[in-house]
């Protein structure tokens, strides 16, 4: 097998056909396991937060890649987290246990928050709506009684982009898109996000407009030279879009209020219904509603938040030094405040943006102190996601509740069982032997022996 013939099989693990994606992995892991590729030994390093194209990859990974990435760069920890959907959970976690990654799959949405209807939290130019996730989900089948509330949630978003979609179209006519025709077309299930959205737009200027930068100076402002130079940077030129167009003040912002977005309460209810754990997201404690860290977090953890959400890389890796110095002061105040509260870390780069890591690495002396942090709550969210999928016994069974009364008493206990399970369908066998029956302490004893 000759390395233009892996890198092929390698790019068909992003092909929109399910069954392509799973003949490249088992090819992939076949070679492996005759020794014609070199997997690595497991580095210290997790990132439990990348999107998907089931919503929007910078790179166009699927769940399946995403997987073989993990494995073939020693990722200790994987996650998945897509927007408005669990089309990817089945496919990730599946592709975890045949490829040996320990993995955890998520879903995030943005929410309305009323009671910071004045603020921003973290949604840059978007008071009062609020990025949520759930994390831990055992599989993308929703309950009977949760099928219906999961659908609304796909469906409020393609509403949210068809209103974008008709109020950019005005502003940027002649350049407009068609949602059917040029967005849909983008994904492999019918889920785009906005950065879909802001692909078409450049896609159709550079069909429909003479000279797209003068076009684009003459919709977002400045000059055309400038705009040109903007235009050679793809990944700051899509954030310009959005920010410019989609943003507070900008053609297609959808305000709040409007009942395009959930609520809070109702993406938790959801969460938990699925079996999955309600998890905050931080941005980089700069905002109205993050700033005061205490009274934000509190406020959620009463909402029934069990995680915390951080981004590493744009909390320090800054240029400005003066910026750089505040992100990673908050950074470390919220994980304190999260310690104090009693909420794992979720750490990853998202993926979603041209320019992101495919991971962070932990040795640098910002991330260095909080590497046992970020290790434990990608330990958490995976001896979650281990027994909830094979035993029903996750952080929100009655079993839990039962047995395991307070929120520390949870953390380490799914901590620990995250770092006793081993990778793969190994780790399903060896949990296939416990139940309900057993107590805590027994089935991580019987673990760790």
């Amino acid at each position: 097998m000759t390395a233009d013939q892996i890198a092929g099989l390698e790019a068909e693990l992003n092909d929109f056909a399910p069954a392509a994606r799973a003949r490249a992995l088992a090819e992939l892991l076949s070679l492996a396991e005759q020794g014609a590729i070199t997997l690595p030994a497991e580095a210290d390093v997790a990132n439990m937060h990348c999107h998907t194209f089931f919503s929007f990859n910078a790179y166009g990974y699927s769940p399946t890649a995403l997987t073989w990435l993990a494995r073939r760069r020693g990722f200790r920890l994987a996650g998945i987290v897509d927007f408005d959907v669990l089309d990817g959970v089945d496919e990730f976690l599946e592709a975890c246990e045949a490829a040996g990654v320990r993995g955890s799959a998520g879903i995030e949405t943005r929410v309305f928050v009323p009671e910071y209807a004045a603020h921003e939290i973290n949604s840059p130019g978007e008071p009062g709506v609020c990025y949520q996730m759930g994390i831990g989900m055992p599989s993308g089948r929703a309950p009977a009684g949760a099928a219906g509330r999961l659908g609304e949630l796909r469906r409020m978003a393609a509403r949210r982009n068809r209103e974008v979609i008709g109020r950019v179209n005005s502003y940027l006519a002649p350049v407009t898109i068609d949602y059917e025709q040029d967005v849909l077309p983008l994904t492999p299930a019918g889920n785009p996000t906005e950065r879909h959205i802001v692909v078409a737009y450049i896609r159709a200027a550079e069909q429909l407009a003479p000279d797209p930068a003068a076009f684009w100076a003459g919709r977002l402002g400045g000059r055309a030279e400038e705009m040109a130079a903007t235009l050679a940077d793809p990944a700051g030129f899509q954030n310009l879009i959005r920010a410019k167009l989609m943003k507070q003040g900008g053609a297609g912002y959808v305000r709040p209020e409007s009942g395009m977005f959930p609520s809070l309460e109702a993406f938790h209810w959801l969460i938990v219904a699925c079996g999955g754990l309600p998890c905050a997201a931080w941005l980089d404690g700069t905002s109205a509603a993050e700033q005061d860290t205490g009274r934000w977090l509190g406020f959620l953890v009463d909402k029934g938040v069990a995680a915390l959400n951080i981004i590493p890389d744009r909390n320090w890796n800054i240029a400005d030094p003066a910026t750089r110095r505040l992100k990673v002061h908050n950074l470390y105040q919220v994980v304190e405040a999260a310690g104090e509260m009693g909420l794992p870390l979720h750490v990853g780069t998202e993926m979603n943006g041209f320019g992101q890591k495919l991971v962070d690495g932990f040795d640098g002396p910002e991330l260095a102190p909080l590497r046992q942090a970020f290790l434990d709550g990608a330990y958490f969210v995976y001896g979650h996601t281990a027994l909830q999928r094979a035993l029903g016994m996750g952080y929100q069974s009655e079993w839990a509740q039962d047995q395991l009364p307070t929120r520390r008493m949870r953390n380490e206990f799914y901590t620990r069982v995250g770092r006793a399970v081993p990778p793969g369908r190994k780790g399903l066998a060896r949990l296939g032997r416990l139940g309900p029956s057993l107590s805590p302490a027994e089935i991580a004893a019987e673990l760790e022996n």
